[in-house]
Parts: C-alpha cells; sequence; structure tokens
C-alpha cells in the first residue's frame, strides 16, 4: 500500500502483512537481541526521501499499528509514536523523480541509475526489494543498494544479486564506497557508481577480513540440478527435502517466495504454485529455511525446458568448529537423489565462511570442491566408459543400478587446494569431444 500526497508524490509505504509460525525467523534477518511470540504478524513501513515529513509519517504508522495490535517495533531505539502528522500542501517539495511504486522510493534517481540507502543489520529477499530488482529491467536503470559496512546479505539474497543488474555498495566512513562482494573501491560518477581504476583497479583495505572472525566455522554448499518428466502426478521439491533430511534429520521448516520466510513446508502447495506459474510461462522462484537448531536455506528455481520440468537448488548448512560438516552423507545422498529424484547433476562445497549462513561486506575465502556427482542421465549422455575414466586417480563410485548407474567422484575433503585441480581435470574431460 502506498501512501501519497494530494498531488500525487508518494511519503510511505506499507507491506502486505506475513504471518511468521517459525522461530527464529525475526532473529534471522533482525539481531539476536529481537525475541518475540510466536505466531506473530510481520509488516514493514519505509519512508520516501521526496518529502521531509515522511520519516516521521512512516515512524507514526509503525507506532500505531504497535499500539493497537499489542506489537513491537525495530529497531527498538527508532522514533515510534502515535502523533498526527500533516504532510505539505502540494507543489510545495518538487518530485525528485519520474517513478512509481517503490520505484519512487529511492533516495537517488537518475537517467542511470536508482539508488537505495538500508540502514538494516541483514539485506533479505524481501518482496519489496523483489519488486525493486525489476527496476533494471523495466527502466533501463542500474540498481545500487548501499549499506553500512557492518549490513550483511542473506544467502537469499546474494543468488538474487548475483543474476540482477544490481550492486551491493557499502557505504564506509573511511574507505568511502566499495563492491560489498568484490571489495573494488567505487566512486560515484556521471549519475552511477564506477570502479576506481586509476592508476589501477583498487581494493578496499576495509573488504578486508577482520582478526579472529568466524574462527571454525564452515559452510556446506550443495548445487544440483533435476529434470522430471513433465507429466500431471509430478510432485516437486523431492530433491530438496531428501537433501535436508539427509543432512540434518528433519525436513525443511517452512518455504515462501520471498523474506521472511512464513509458509509450513509443503510438496503440494510448491508445485501447486510452479503449475499456476508455468500456464502464464512464469519460472518460479522460492526460498525455504530450517529450524533454528541447525542453520540452514536453500534457493530453488522451477522452469519448463525442452528437456522437461527441471529443478535448480542451492542449499547451504552453517557449522561450528564443535560440529563438523556430514560429509560421509554425501555419497548416501548422492544414491538418494539418483535413484528416486531425477538428478541430472550435484557439486559439493566446503569453505570456511560463517555457520550462521548470512555473508558479510568483507573477503571470504572461496569454496573448495568436495565432490561430483553425475545422475544416471548424464552419464549416459557421455558414456559410461569415458565417464568412468575421466578421473584415473580417483575412480568414481558406482551408484544405483549397474544398467545405468550414477557417478559421484571424490574431489576432496574441504580442506584441499589441490580438489579445484581434479574438478577443472574432470570438466575437461567430460567436454572434450568423444
Amino acid at each position: 500500500m502506498y501512501l501519497r500526497t494530494e498531488d500525487g508524490r508518494q511519503v510511505a509505504s506499507v507491506e502486505a502483512p506475513r504471518f511468521i509460525q517459525v522461530a527464529g525467523e525475526a532473529t534471522r534477518l533482525l539481531a539476536p537481541a529481537v525475541e518475540t511470540q510466536l505466531p506473530l504478524w510481520w509488516t514493514e513501513v519505509r519512508a520516501s526521501t521526496a518529502v521531509p515529513e515522511a520519516q516521521r509519517l512512516a515512524a507514526s504508522i509503525a507506532g500505531r499499528l504497535a499500539a493497537l495490535l499489542d506489537g513491537v517495533t525495530w529497531p527498538s531505539e527508532a522514533a515510534a509514536h502515535t502523533e498526527v502528522v500533516t504532510l505539505p500542501a502540494a507543489g510545495t517539495h518538487p518530485s525528485p523523480g519520474d517513478g512509481d511504486g517503490v520505484l519512487a522510493e529511492a533516495d537517488v534517481l537518475t537517467d542511470q541509475s536508482a539508488v537505495i540507502l538500508y540502514d538494516i543489520p541483514v539485506l533479505a529477499v524481501t518482496t519489496w526489494l523483489t519488486e525493486l530488482l525489476r527496476t533494471p529491467e523495466q527502466t533501463g536503470r542500474h540498481l545500487y543498494l548501499v549499506t553500512p559496512s557492518t549490513a550483511r546479505l542473506t544467502l537469499a539474497a546474494r543468488t538474487v544479486l548475483d543474476r540482477a543488474a544490481a550492486r551491493w555498495v557499502i557505504r564506509d566512513p573511511e574507505a568511502g564506497y566499495y563492491d560489498g562482494l568484490s571489495g573494488m573501491v567505487l566512486s560515484w560518477r556521471d549519475g552511477h557508481f564506477t570502479p576506481v581504476t586509476d592508476p589501477s583497479p583498487t581494493v578496499a583495505e576495509a573488504f578486508r577480513p577482520p582478526a579472529g572472525g568466524a574462527v571454525g566455522e564452515r559452510q556446506l554448499l550443495l548445487s544440483l540440478r533435476t529434470i522430471h518428466p513433465a507429466d500431471e502426478h509430478l510432485l516437486l521439491g523431492g530433491a530438496l527435502e531428501c537433501a535436508w533430511q539427509t543432512l540434518t534429520g528433519e525436513p525443511p521448516a517452512v518455504w515462501s517466495t520471498a523474506e521472511p520466510v512464513n509458509v509450513p513446508w509443503s510438496r503440494r502447495q510448491l508445485t501447486d504454485l510452479a503449475r499456476t506459474r508455468a500456464r502464464c510461462g512464469t519460472p518460479t522462484w522460492l526460498v525455504a529455511i530450517g529450524s533454528p537448531g541447525q542453520p540452514g536455506i536453500a534457493t530453488q528455481q522451477v522452469q519448463h525446458t525442452r528437456l522437461g520440468v527441471e529443478e535448480h537448488i542451492t542449499l547451504a548448512f552453517g557449522y561450528t568448529a564443535d560440529r563438523p560438516a556430514p560429509l560421509d552423507r554425501l555419497p548416501h545422498l548422492a544414491e538418494e537423489l539418483a535413484a528416486h529424484h531425477n538428478l541430472a547433476t550435484m557439486v559439493t562445497e566446503v569453505r570456511a565462511a560463517r555457520a550462521d549462513l548470512t555473508v558479510p561486506a568483507h573477503y571470504e575465502p572461496p569454496a573448495l570442491p568436495v565432490s561430483l556427482t553425475l545422475g544416471p542421465d548424464a552419464v549416459a549422455d557421455f558414456g559410461l566408459n569415458r565417464a568412468n575414466a575421466a578421473l584415473p586417480d580417483a575412480p568414481p563410485l558406482r551408484l544405483g543400478s549397474k544398467a545405468r548407474p550414477a557417478l559421484y567422484y571424490q574431489l576432496g575433503d574441504g580442506d584441499e587446494p589441490v580438489a579445484w585441480r581434479r574438478l577443472q581435470a574432470l570438466m575437461r574431460c567430460l567436454d572434450s569431444p568423444a
């Protein structure tokens, strides 16, 4: 819902409320100190910078909602109140740009870019951000999300930003501006951010990892693709559920098409949504999380291709130093996915990174490959003999039937840099002409 002045300028927006039923979601996206009772309703109020009174109006809306519904506002130190706010008369302040909807909330709007200033601990894929990420395609503008250096991304937000014409920009008091994912120093020129390349590309000093960071913390990362025949009895989400169950002992807790994640896990509802969107030629993107006891998050995209119905899944679990990642379960998982969930390929990796699965605005080492699995159809396409001999020093493990096996290649244990060479050699062999 958008609130506007008499002459149509956007002042504030209120997101549709989301019914949260899983413990820990408010803590995951806001701050460890946030304590709430379940279930709860979550909504967000945003002020436009076009009108000076907008911030007080947004604070009044939030304060009134909290007072009427016995709720709380975040941040707690924000000046939420219940006072009446009078907006200026029509024409008192000029409009900053030509946008409407979420684009009208841009803090800086030029012919080339839309800049949004965030001051939140965790940048998540909310419905508002999902709409905002359509800006480049709809207007030709590049999107910049500007945050302080203390902000972090959810892995879902990182996945979405990797595909969008958008940049995460860090505003540092000493370093100025830099790219939150690469550390490249940026400057504002001619209506957009551009990398500083004179005399050479520069990485911000603030991008260096802090001393004594996430010591001993690891992430187990899985990237898998399934291909199903398109028939009326297909039930999606089985591969994701199988992976979650195998590695944690329980299925995903909730899923949604945005964060905060709020719909109890249901393969049937997921499939119904994907079918509805497929009739309009639209792929389905979703995010799932697990229980707070074992940090886990996944994104999944479902789309129809000439091969059938494809699921592209990225899945991450976080582990502290006293809880190692269950790498010994990966061969069993690969066999289950190949036998029962139409696995095409799966790559698993381990990286030294935060166990809470958020992405900080500083350098983190790249992930190291652990294994690669080829499903039965992929093995048949390459040829069994060729695929079996692709890595002479580490023969693959055969999974499933003798007639149509899947192959599991062990590349490393998550600590061996040589695993990259094994993966590259394997891919060169498989990609070479037969």
